[in-house]
Formats: structure tokens, sequence, C-alpha cells
């Protein structure tokens, strides 16, 4: 097959005063890449260096065949005409790939040259392998050096890995250092990786109460440092403590004519997050008139101080949390229809620690060894500790309700209490107890106040009959219909069954106290 090469003709290099080396003529003196054909595009004021080239190619090589081709380009600096002449030459060349193999010489032309022959050999309107030459070194042949780039990354293994590592940094950032073997939790840093790279769009964190959502705000806004999208700072705002006349002066900053006091103005923290990340947390807190004027400033990055007539800019990314689905929000009218639909565009739901039970070993290591660093002691568990700690943790029944802020909260504990270093058997049960009746109380109270919402009459209920419906209740909501919260309730008993007809089993028990599934839930049977 022959090898065709299209290059320009390098109107500073191709003289060779400055060195002996002549890109363009030792291009073709390389013996392991004999050239067939050489198209040279030169312009009509540099005619005749082209023609001493060409002459100077045939006494190098004379097998190589040199075509002369004329481009007269007004200014070869302007990206629009560079990328349009070569674009209407490719257009017109009549590639055979067949019986001929191309290739593009970067080394002569300008750099908006080499940048359009990269954007059309990669988009394949020229189906060509870049090449780059250059002079020879000490020592080295005459020729100079000589690279083929092939721009199939599938063929560089080395660059894939390394975009590989990268990626995978990204993602032990967005964890937090912390190994998940759950390909939930994988997927949901694989996805905020190209979300924080590619989009400025608000992104909204869903999960349950410890799930790691405000921990997870700051590593998103350290990736987005890292990218360079970003250059301000984190700014975290509670929104469930901006109550009453507070909250727009918080949120959007007062101006002293609002009150007449010297010095009541506040900047806001909408100016502080400027060019940085605004963090709000629990954004569903915030009242109908604040919520209509956060949409404004995410869509039009303009806002009027309180007290001000007169507009100021604020460009921020925005990370907001929500205390359930926005969707069961906009139906309770905390969440306002158009700022719903704007907060939509990335959702990331954490799954909560019971659905990845696979990491609490790598959490409660990682919570170990920062512990020590907290104590500045040396902290550890006993082999026969360790594994009657995690058999608890990872038991099914296990519910862990505070996710990682109880993993937390137990891990410090028994560091702390830890005296001579070592988490031992003893230590270990008594602070499952510590857990089971924390949970036993929380729960029995939350209980209460879960009937309450549905039953009026639910102080009658023996306390079994409370504790049971309580726990249906709940998973009924949290499962996506009447069948999956059936199978996950009677999944052990419906082995025994010849008849496993789940949904069929709960609706018959939610009836007995006057319940169906909408009524639980707001959803319709499914």
């Amino acid at each position: 097959m022959r090898n065709v090469v299209i290059g320009f003709l390098g109107t500073q290099l191709d003289m060779g005063k400055r060195r002996q080396w002549r890109p363009s003529v030792q291009l073709c003196a390389h013996p392991d890449f004999p050239i067939d054909r050489l198209e040279l595009i030169h312009d009509q004021r540099h005619y005749h260096l082209a023609c001493n080239v060409a002459a100077a190619i045939a006494k190098t090589s004379p097998q190589t065949e040199v075509r002369l081709v004329r481009i007269d380009m007004a200014d070869p600096w302007d990206f629009q005409e560079v990328y349009g002449k070569l674009y209407d030459l490719a257009a017109d060349y009549g590639f055979d790939e067949d019986r001929e193999r191309y290739h593009v010489h970067l080394t002569t032309g300008t750099h908006v040259a080499q940048i359009c022959w990269f954007l059309l050999t990669e988009s394949r309107h020229i189906p060509a392998r870049l090449v780059q030459t250059g002079p020879p070194r000490d020592g080295a042949a005459a020729q100079g050096t000589l690279d083929i780039i092939d721009l199939d990354l599938a063929r560089y293994n080395a660059l894939q890995r390394r975009f590989e590592a990268a990626a995978r940094d990204h993602s032990a950032l967005l964890l937090g250092g912390v190994d998940t073997a759950n390909p939930e939790m994988q997927a949901v840093a694989e996805r905020l990786d190209l979300i924080a790279t590619g989009s400025d769009g608000p992104i909204l964190l869903l999960g349950e109460p410890g799930t790691g959502k405000s921990a997870l705000a700051a590593r998103i806004h350290e990736l987005k440092l890292v990218r360079r999208r970003i250059k301000g700072r984190l700014v975290r705002v509670n929104c469930a403590t901006l109550r009453g006349g507070q909250a727009l002066p918080a949120l959007f900053g007062q101006r002293r004519a609002a009150t007449g006091v010297v010095g009541s103005e506040r900047p806001g923290f909408l100016h502080e997050a400027d060019g940085g990340v605004l963090f709000l947390d629990r954004i569903d807190e915030l009242g109908p008139d604040e919520q209509a004027a956060m949409l404004q400033v995410i869509e039009t990055g303009r806002y009027c101080p309180v007290g001000s007539e007169a507009e100021v800019t604020a460009r921020f990314h925005l990370i907001a949390t929500a205390a359930s689905d926005p969707g069961a929000l906009l139906r309770a009218g905390r969440l306002r229809p158009d700022l719903h639909a704007r907060l939509s565009q990335w959702v990331v739901r954490l799954p909560p620690l019971r659905e990845r039970r696979q990491d609490i070993r790598a959490h409660l290591l990682d919570m170990i060894d920062s512990t020590e660093r907290q104590l500045g002691r040396k902290t550890g568990f006993n082999a026969d500790a360790l594994a009657r700690y995690l058999r608890f943790a990872q038991d099914p029944a296990t519910l862990w309700p505070g996710n990682l802020r109880d993993l937390q909260a137990s891990t410090h504990r028994m560091a702390v209490l830890a005296q001579r270093g070592r988490i031992t058997v003893p230590m270990v049960e008594a602070e499952i107890a510590t857990l089971t009746d924390q949970w036993s109380a929380a729960t029995a109270d939350l209980d209460e106040a879960l009937l309450a919402e549905l039953l009026p009459d639910a102080v009658g209920l023996d306390e079994f009959e409370r504790a049971q419906l309580a726990a249906v209740v709940r998973a009924c909501r949290e499962c996506a219909s009447l069948s999956a919260a059936g199978r996950r309730l009677f999944a052990v008993s419906r082995k025994e069954k010849a008849s496993q007809n789940d949904a069929d089993r709960l609706r018959k028990y939610l009836s007995r106290f006057g319940l169906d599934w909408g009524t639980v839930t707001g959803n319709q049977p499914g």
C-alpha cells in the first residue's frame, strides 16, 4: 500500500537558513517510512521555494512524487479561512483507502493549521494519521525524528490508563477516599464526575438524613475547583434556619436604606457565593417568596438586595438538598412547581446505609482512622470484636436510621472508650446495646407520629400492633409499588405458601385498619 503525506510548505523552516534540517525534505529521507507521494501545499508568494524543496526531495528520495498544491490564504492565522480551505481540499480530494495510506505532516504550517489538521483527521474528513517530525538530536541520524500519531486511542494503552486513573481519582475524591463495593454508589460518583465537569446546572441531592449529602456537596465543590469550573468558595446555607423577615436579607443581602440603621448592611449569601458554589441544604424549607426569588437568580444571575432598586449579578453553581422526593414535596405544596422543574435537571439520590451494607467495613475503618487523628493515639479492633460488630452492622435487621451519622457516632464512642487502644468484644456488645436502645426509643416516638397521620384512633391499638403497622407503612412508602412492598415484607413466609400473591396479602392487612395503598403513600396501587 502506497504512503501519501499531505502537508504545508514550511515558509521559514524549509528555507534551511538556521540549520541544515529542512522538515519537508528530511521527511522523505526516513528509510523506515518510504513516501510514495507528497502533497505540498503552498501559496503563490512562495511558489519558487516550493519548487526548490521539490528539487531537493528529488535528490534525497527519487522514488517520492511531489505534487505542488496551491492554496492562497489572505491570513494563514485566521481559523475560519484556514479550516474552510482545508475542508474544501478534503472534500475534493478523492481518497482511495484501499490503495493508499494517508498521513498529515504537522511540523510545518501555522499553529492554526495544526489545529485544523487535527480536527479534520479526528472527524475523519481526512482519513489520515498525523506525522510529527523534528530536527536530529546529538549523534542521531541527519534526517531527524519521526513520530506517527494515530487518533484511535484504543492503540494508546498508556494514554487510556492515564484517563482511567484520572477518572478513578475523581471518583475517590467524590467518595471521600472510601472505596465502595456498591454499584449504585459507584454509579453516583461516576455520574457526578461527568455532571461537575460538563454542566453548570443546579444539582439536587436526595437521601435520608445522614447519607452524606453535605459532605458530598463539599467534594463536588473541590472537584469543580480541580476542573477549573469555578474559582470561588463553598457557601453553606441551612434553609431551615431562615425564617420570617430575616430570610430574604440573609440570602440576598440588605442595604441600609431598608432599615435606616447604621451598620445594618449585610452582603448576603448569594454575594459570598459569587464565583463559587452555593449549597442550599433543605431548600424545601424556604418560604414561597424566597423560592420565587431564588428561581429568578438561578435563571438570570441577577437580583436586587433588600432595600435596593439596583440589580447586582451573582454567578454561582447551585447544589441543593431536599427532605424527600421532590414530587412528594410538590404535591404537598412545599416546593414551587417552577423551582421543582429547574432543580430537576440533575437529581442524584444517595442510597441509605442499609442498601449498601458491603461498604460498612470500609466506612468503619476509615472513621477509626479519622478518630485516631482527633485523639492523637492509635485505636483498633480486636479481630473477634471487629467480626462481632460487622455481624451486627451488616445484619438486614439493623436498619441504621441515622445512616453514616449513626455509624460515625458509634465508632467515635468505641474509640474514645478504648483507653488501651483496643476495642474488645465486651465493648462492642455494650455499643450494640446502646444503639438498640437509642433506636427503639426514637422509633417508638416516630411510630406514634406516623400513625397519627393515618389513624386518629391509633392510641387504641396494642403496642405490638402499633409497631407492626408502622413498619408496614414505612415499607410501603419506601417501595415503588404494592407488589414490591409485599415482596419485601413477606420475603421469608412467602416461601412456605403455595400462592405467593404478596400484594393481595398486604392489601388485606391494610384493609384491617381501613387503609389502602393510596391512603398510605399518596400513589395509585401497583
